[in-house]
């Protein structure tokens, strides 16, 4: 698999740029705190989409696999950086139809360990010493 990923920038670092890929076009700039304009995505904001992104399509295809009956999956994340630490926690929140089963609850819960396993960006950032975080929610609607 291959993957392009275009930069232009303009105005030194208080300017910004334009990142694009097939199918993402995003601003980009360096955070005000290390003397940027701040005027667009910050690559700690990237690196943590693309994490969600990664860990939300992996539990969305699983929770699907299970015939579970899904009516929506909704994930907010947050970055923690520190000296010596930087954590992603993901807080993905799955809503079953009224109809599902105490076994397809306990079954969606167990998906939210998996599908952390099953991501390969987070799998990668966890071998730079990235910590991830689960807290999962399951209700039904």
């Amino acid at each position: 698999m291959k993957t392009n990923v275009k930069v232009i920038w303009q105005d030194g670092t208080k300017g910004n740029g334009s990142l694009k890929t097939e199918f993402l076009d995003t601003k980009i700039a360096i955070p005000k705190e290390f003397g940027g304009s701040g005027n667009g995505a910050s690559p700690k904001e990237i690196l943590i989409a693309s994490a969600t992104a990664c860990y939300s399509s992996v539990l969305t295809s699983m929770v699907e696999s299970r015939g579970l009956p899904i009516v929506e999956i909704t994930i907010d994340s947050e970055g923690i950086t520190s000296d010596d630490e930087f954590k992603i926690i993901h807080y993905p929140h799955v809503i079953l139809s009224e109809s599902a089963t105490e076994k397809q609850i306990q079954s969606a819960d167990r998906l939210f360990a998996v599908a952390d396993k099953g991501c390969t960006i987070g799998n990668l950032l966890k071998k730079a010493d990235v910590k991830i975080e689960i807290i999962g929610q399951i209700s039904t609607k």
